[in-house]
Protein backbone atom coordinates (compact mmCIF):
# COMPACT_ATOMS: atom_id res chain seq x y z
CA UNK A 1 0.00 0.00 0.00
CA UNK A 2 1.60 3.24 -1.09
CA UNK A 3 0.87 6.63 0.45
CA UNK A 4 1.76 9.70 -1.58
CA UNK A 5 3.22 11.50 1.42
CA UNK A 6 4.10 11.10 5.07
CA UNK A 7 1.10 13.14 6.21
CA UNK A 8 -1.38 10.74 4.55
CA UNK A 9 0.39 7.75 6.08
CA UNK A 10 0.44 9.41 9.50
CA UNK A 11 -3.29 10.27 9.25
CA UNK A 12 -4.12 6.67 8.30
CA UNK A 13 -2.05 5.20 11.16
CA UNK A 14 -3.29 7.74 13.72
CA UNK A 15 -6.85 6.66 12.87
CA UNK A 16 -5.87 3.03 13.46
CA UNK A 17 -4.17 3.90 16.77
CA UNK A 18 -7.40 5.57 17.93
CA UNK A 19 -9.37 2.50 16.81
CA UNK A 20 -7.24 -0.02 18.77
CA UNK A 21 -5.66 1.92 21.64
CA UNK A 22 -8.59 1.68 24.03
CA UNK A 23 -9.68 -0.51 26.92
CA UNK A 24 -11.46 -2.99 24.61
CA UNK A 25 -7.97 -3.98 23.38
CA UNK A 26 -7.20 -5.35 26.87
CA UNK A 27 -9.87 -8.08 26.65
CA UNK A 28 -7.90 -10.18 24.15
CA UNK A 29 -4.37 -9.06 25.05
CA UNK A 30 -1.82 -10.44 27.55
CA UNK A 31 -1.57 -6.95 29.11
CA UNK A 32 -4.78 -7.87 30.97
CA UNK A 33 -2.73 -9.88 33.50
CA UNK A 34 -1.02 -6.78 34.89
CA UNK A 35 -4.35 -4.93 34.98
CA UNK A 36 -5.42 -7.25 37.83
CA UNK A 37 -2.94 -5.52 40.15
CA UNK A 38 -2.62 -2.08 41.75
CA UNK A 39 0.82 -2.06 43.36
CA UNK A 40 3.63 -0.85 41.09
CA UNK A 41 5.92 -3.85 41.76
CA UNK A 42 3.07 -6.32 41.23
CA UNK A 43 2.14 -4.70 37.92
CA UNK A 44 5.73 -4.76 36.61
CA UNK A 45 6.55 -8.30 37.77
CA UNK A 46 3.26 -9.68 36.39
CA UNK A 47 3.97 -7.82 33.15
CA UNK A 48 7.52 -9.09 32.89
CA UNK A 49 6.55 -12.73 33.51
CA UNK A 50 3.63 -12.48 31.08
CA UNK A 51 5.75 -10.86 28.37
CA UNK A 52 8.36 -13.60 28.81
CA UNK A 53 5.89 -16.27 27.64
CA UNK A 54 4.17 -14.04 25.06
CA UNK A 55 4.72 -16.09 21.96
CA UNK A 56 2.35 -18.44 20.18
CA UNK A 57 -1.41 -18.56 20.62
CA UNK A 58 -2.71 -15.53 22.53
CA UNK A 59 -5.36 -17.51 24.43
CA UNK A 60 -2.78 -19.96 25.71
CA UNK A 61 -0.41 -17.08 26.63
CA UNK A 62 -3.17 -15.49 28.72
CA UNK A 63 -4.22 -18.79 30.33
CA UNK A 64 -0.65 -19.73 31.20
CA UNK A 65 0.12 -16.26 32.52
CA UNK A 66 -2.93 -16.56 34.80
CA UNK A 67 -1.57 -19.91 35.94
CA UNK A 68 1.80 -18.29 36.67
CA UNK A 69 0.08 -15.73 38.90
CA UNK A 70 -1.79 -18.46 40.79
CA UNK A 71 1.47 -20.34 41.37
CA UNK A 72 2.97 -17.23 42.99
CA UNK A 73 -0.20 -16.77 45.10
CA UNK A 74 -1.33 -13.72 43.11
CA UNK A 75 1.14 -11.59 45.10
CA UNK A 76 4.06 -11.33 42.65
CA UNK A 77 6.31 -8.91 44.57
CA UNK A 78 5.73 -10.47 48.00
CA UNK A 79 6.40 -13.94 46.56
CA UNK A 80 9.60 -12.83 44.80
CA UNK A 81 11.01 -11.17 47.92
CA UNK A 82 9.86 -13.61 50.63
CA UNK A 83 9.54 -17.08 49.05
CA UNK A 84 11.25 -20.07 50.66
CA UNK A 85 12.84 -22.85 48.60
CA UNK A 86 9.91 -25.14 49.39
CA UNK A 87 7.50 -22.62 47.80
CA UNK A 88 9.31 -23.05 44.48
CA UNK A 89 8.49 -26.78 44.28
CA UNK A 90 4.94 -25.94 43.20
CA UNK A 91 6.30 -24.16 40.12
CA UNK A 92 8.02 -27.28 38.75
CA UNK A 93 5.09 -28.61 36.63
CA UNK A 94 4.59 -25.28 34.83
CA UNK A 95 5.19 -25.27 31.09
CA UNK A 96 4.53 -22.86 28.22
CA UNK A 97 6.09 -24.08 25.00
CA UNK A 98 9.85 -24.18 25.72
CA UNK A 99 9.57 -22.21 28.98
CA UNK A 100 9.33 -24.83 31.75
CA UNK A 101 9.09 -24.99 35.54
CA UNK A 102 12.85 -24.86 36.00
CA UNK A 103 12.99 -21.69 33.90
CA UNK A 104 10.15 -20.21 35.97
CA UNK A 105 12.02 -20.99 39.20
CA UNK A 106 15.17 -19.38 37.79
CA UNK A 107 13.18 -16.28 36.87
CA UNK A 108 11.86 -16.01 40.44
CA UNK A 109 15.40 -16.25 41.85
CA UNK A 110 16.80 -13.77 39.32
CA UNK A 111 13.96 -11.33 39.95
CA UNK A 112 14.64 -11.52 43.68
CA UNK A 113 18.27 -10.64 42.89
CA UNK A 114 17.13 -7.68 40.73
CA UNK A 115 14.93 -6.30 43.54
CA UNK A 116 17.32 -6.95 46.42
CA UNK A 117 20.62 -6.00 44.77
CA UNK A 118 19.66 -3.64 41.92
CA UNK A 119 16.69 -1.69 43.35
CA UNK A 120 14.13 -3.31 41.06
CA UNK A 121 13.31 -3.66 37.37
CA UNK A 122 12.89 0.02 36.57
CA UNK A 123 16.24 0.98 38.11
CA UNK A 124 18.13 -1.58 36.00
CA UNK A 125 16.63 -0.35 32.73
CA UNK A 126 17.20 3.31 33.63
CA UNK A 127 20.85 2.76 34.46
CA UNK A 128 21.92 1.95 30.89
CA UNK A 129 19.27 3.91 28.97
CA UNK A 130 20.33 6.03 26.01
CA UNK A 131 18.57 9.23 25.05
CA UNK A 132 16.67 7.64 22.18
CA UNK A 133 16.94 3.90 22.86
CA UNK A 134 16.58 1.24 25.54
CA UNK A 135 18.21 -1.54 23.51
CA UNK A 136 21.50 -1.31 25.45
CA UNK A 137 19.42 -1.38 28.65
CA UNK A 138 17.95 -4.73 27.62
CA UNK A 139 21.45 -6.13 27.02
CA UNK A 140 22.68 -5.01 30.47
CA UNK A 141 19.46 -6.14 32.14
CA UNK A 142 20.07 -9.64 30.80
CA UNK A 143 23.61 -9.59 32.21
CA UNK A 144 22.37 -8.59 35.68
CA UNK A 145 19.51 -11.10 35.50
CA UNK A 146 21.94 -13.97 34.97
CA UNK A 147 24.88 -12.80 37.10
CA UNK A 148 23.74 -15.15 39.88
CA UNK A 149 24.12 -18.91 39.56
CA UNK A 150 21.62 -20.00 36.92
CA UNK A 151 20.59 -22.69 34.49
CA UNK A 152 22.29 -22.03 31.14
CA UNK A 153 19.13 -23.14 29.31
CA UNK A 154 17.12 -20.28 30.83
CA UNK A 155 19.24 -17.58 29.17
CA UNK A 156 17.47 -18.07 25.86
CA UNK A 157 14.25 -16.71 27.37
CA UNK A 158 15.63 -13.18 27.48
CA UNK A 159 16.68 -11.75 24.12
CA UNK A 160 19.75 -9.60 23.56
CA UNK A 161 19.51 -6.75 21.01
CA UNK A 162 23.30 -6.55 20.89
CA UNK A 163 23.21 -10.09 19.46
CA UNK A 164 20.88 -8.80 16.73
CA UNK A 165 17.58 -9.82 18.33
CA UNK A 166 14.50 -7.63 17.85
CA UNK A 167 13.70 -8.50 21.52
CA UNK A 168 9.99 -8.26 20.79
CA UNK A 169 8.77 -9.45 24.18
CA UNK A 170 10.90 -7.12 26.29
CA UNK A 171 10.14 -4.16 24.04
CA UNK A 172 6.44 -4.96 24.53
CA UNK A 173 6.93 -5.11 28.31
CA UNK A 174 8.75 -1.75 28.21
CA UNK A 175 5.88 -0.25 26.22
CA UNK A 176 3.47 -1.39 28.93
CA UNK A 177 5.57 0.13 31.73
CA UNK A 178 6.80 3.38 30.15
CA UNK A 179 4.27 4.59 27.61
CA UNK A 180 2.04 7.37 28.96
CA UNK A 181 -1.39 6.27 27.75
CA UNK A 182 -4.53 8.38 28.04
CA UNK A 183 -6.61 5.43 26.83
CA UNK A 184 -5.97 3.15 29.83
CA UNK A 185 -4.11 0.30 28.10
CA UNK A 186 -0.42 0.94 28.85
CA UNK A 187 0.49 1.75 32.45
CA UNK A 188 3.14 4.49 32.25
CA UNK A 189 4.28 3.74 35.81
CA UNK A 190 8.01 4.03 35.04
CA UNK A 191 8.37 7.80 35.24
CA UNK A 192 12.18 7.82 34.99
CA UNK A 193 12.03 6.72 31.33
CA UNK A 194 10.35 8.46 28.44
CA UNK A 195 8.06 7.03 25.72
CA UNK A 196 10.43 8.61 23.16
CA UNK A 197 13.06 6.00 24.16
CA UNK A 198 10.84 3.02 23.36
CA UNK A 199 11.08 0.62 20.42
CA UNK A 200 8.17 -1.04 18.67
CA UNK A 201 7.65 -4.74 19.52
CA UNK A 202 8.57 -6.24 16.14
CA UNK A 203 7.09 -9.61 15.23
CA UNK A 204 5.67 -11.39 12.19
CA UNK A 205 2.43 -9.36 12.19
CA UNK A 206 3.83 -5.88 12.80
CA UNK A 207 6.77 -6.59 10.48
CA UNK A 208 4.57 -7.65 7.57
CA UNK A 209 2.27 -4.64 7.95
CA UNK A 210 5.25 -2.28 8.28
CA UNK A 211 6.67 -3.63 5.00
CA UNK A 212 3.36 -3.19 3.19
CA UNK A 213 3.24 0.41 4.41
CA UNK A 214 6.88 0.94 3.33
CA UNK A 215 7.98 1.72 6.89
CA UNK A 216 10.42 -1.18 6.72
CA UNK A 217 12.44 -2.75 3.92
CA UNK A 218 14.60 -5.31 5.70
CA UNK A 219 13.28 -8.86 5.32
CA UNK A 220 14.36 -10.38 8.67
CA UNK A 221 12.68 -9.34 11.93
CA UNK A 222 15.94 -8.64 13.77
CA UNK A 223 17.65 -5.75 15.58
CA UNK A 224 18.63 -4.07 12.32
CA UNK A 225 15.02 -4.16 11.14
CA UNK A 226 13.91 -2.78 14.50
CA UNK A 227 16.29 0.18 14.12
CA UNK A 228 14.89 0.84 10.66
CA UNK A 229 11.28 0.64 11.86
CA UNK A 230 12.09 2.84 14.88
CA UNK A 231 13.53 5.52 12.60
CA UNK A 232 10.40 5.43 10.41
CA UNK A 233 8.00 5.63 13.36
CA UNK A 234 9.96 8.51 14.90
CA UNK A 235 9.35 10.58 11.76
CA UNK A 236 5.61 10.12 12.43
CA UNK A 237 5.77 10.89 16.18
CA UNK A 238 9.12 11.32 17.88
CA UNK A 239 7.57 11.66 21.37
CA UNK A 240 5.40 8.53 21.25
CA UNK A 241 6.63 6.34 18.36
CA UNK A 242 5.40 3.03 19.77
CA UNK A 243 1.77 4.08 19.85
CA UNK A 244 1.89 2.82 16.26
CA UNK A 245 2.32 -0.70 17.62
CA UNK A 246 -1.46 -0.61 18.13
CA UNK A 247 -1.98 0.29 14.46
CA UNK A 248 0.48 -2.26 13.06
CA UNK A 249 -0.73 -5.02 15.36
CA UNK A 250 -4.42 -4.24 14.84
CA UNK A 251 -4.06 -4.12 11.07
CA UNK A 252 -2.16 -7.41 11.06
CA UNK A 253 -4.08 -9.47 13.59
CA UNK A 254 -7.63 -8.09 13.44
CA UNK A 255 -7.82 -6.93 9.83
CA UNK A 256 -5.51 -9.40 8.08
CA UNK A 257 -3.93 -6.40 6.34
Amino acid sequence: MHFLNTKDLKDFLDTKVAQYNNTKFIESDPIQISHQFNKKEDIEIAGFLTATIAWGNRKSIINNAKRMMLLIDNVPHDFIINHQDKDLEALKPFVHRTFNGNDFIQFIKSLQHIYKKHHGLEAVFVKHAKQDSLQASIHHFKKHFFEIEHLPRTQKHISDPLKNSAAKRINMFLRWMVRQDNAGVDFGIWKTLSPSQLSCPLDVHSGNVARKLELLNRKQNDAKALNELDASLRTLDKNDPVKYDFALFGLGVFEGF
